[in-house]
């Protein structure tokens, strides 16, 4: 049986590496050993900072709907409030788009919530 050789597989393995660490400073993107933990730890990185920009993304919403709910008399919070007991089912990102781009629409809102 013949012995295995992986030089090709070798060198793909490494391209499609250095492919990844393109962008890194210094010996970062050339070096494999270097460059491997590098981008390891961008991977690592990348995955919880998608989870943070949804959290932020939230943070910004809810301080939008707390600013224009305030311009009518109304808290984030007993806005909320007033729009579940109404069974009003709108998302955050809903609301701050209305309370941005159409504030007609979201006064009716702000009203039907104070019922």
């Amino acid at each position: 049986m013949p012995r295995v050789k992986r030089g090709v597989l070798r060198i793909k393995k490494r391209k499609a590496l250095r492919q990844k660490a393109k962008g890194f400073r210094g010996r970062n993107k050339n070096l494999i050993r270097m460059a491997r933990p590098t981008v390891t730890k961008a991977g690592k990185q990348a995955f919880a900072g998608r989870r943070v920009r949804k959290q932020e993304m939230r943070q910004l919403w809810q301080i939008r709907i707390n600013a224009a709910a305030r311009l009518h008399g109304l808290t984030y919070s007993k806005l909320m409030a007033g729009l579940k007991k109404n069974k009003i089912d709108i998302d955050r990102k809903i609301l701050a788009q209305l309370a941005n781009e159409q504030p007609k629409i979201f006064t009716a809102i702000i009203e039907a919530a104070k019922k």
